[in-house]
């Protein structure tokens, strides 16, 4: 019975630390996510003050990427509709950083330990690349539009304007610029930013 209770004890400790890979009860309301899960906040802000990006964004980037569930995926691809064929890309976690950039990524900050499922790794990872993203294409970093263009397209993509054809893509940029400016809306009534 000890070890029963030992282990539950272990799997509650794991599930409060890291919130498990099930998302936060209420995505529409910041006050609401960050009083539920504080380390999201507390990853956040450590992310905007090292690299500049608001909070507000990168909220608004993981709720379109993943939706705040840690080890979110692509969906299969099939051939013929049924046989499987493996993941449509390599995008995974809170970020969905594909493999490539997350091994850039922790080659550029020596952060060699660093995990997409870990919500501290994954919004010190935006932060980096948005920051790359103002660098190399002047975009702002309070820009989500044009930020989450440049994140899903890359920046060599975006460069070229291979968003500009996609009006899928430009409605959800539009959308992730809609929420930032409402999470940021919300952070400030109640005192988070």
């Amino acid at each position: 019975m000890g070890k029963y209770i030992g282990a539950m004890l272990m799997a509650l400790l794991l599930v409060s630390c890291g919130g498990g890979g099930s998302a936060p009860r209420n995505l529409d309301d910041a006050c609401a996510l960050v009083r539920e899960r504080p380390s999201y906040l507390a990853a956040m802000r450590a992310s905007e003050r090292r690299w500049g990006v608001p909070v507000a964004v990168q909220m608004a980037t993981i709720y379109q990427e993943s939706r705040f569930v840690a080890n979110a995926r692509t969906p299969h691809r099939y051939a013929l509709g049924v046989l499987p064929m493996g993941r449509q890309s390599t995008a995974y976690g809170y970020s969905q950083a594909i493999d490539s950039t997350w091994d850039d990524y922790r080659k550029a900050t020596r952060q060699r330990s660093a995990k997409r499922t870990r919500i501290k790794d994954a919004t010190d990872f935006i932060g980096w690349y948005m920051n790359g993203t103002t660098t190399r294409l002047s975009i702002a970093k309070s820009d989500a539009r044009n930020q989450y263009l440049a994140y899903h397209e890359g920046r060599t993509g975006y460069a070229r304007g291979t968003h500009r054809s996609k009006g899928w893509l430009i409605q959800t940029a539009d959308k992730v610029q809609s929420r930032a400016q409402r999470y940021d809306g919300q952070l400030r009534s109640c005192n988070k930013i």
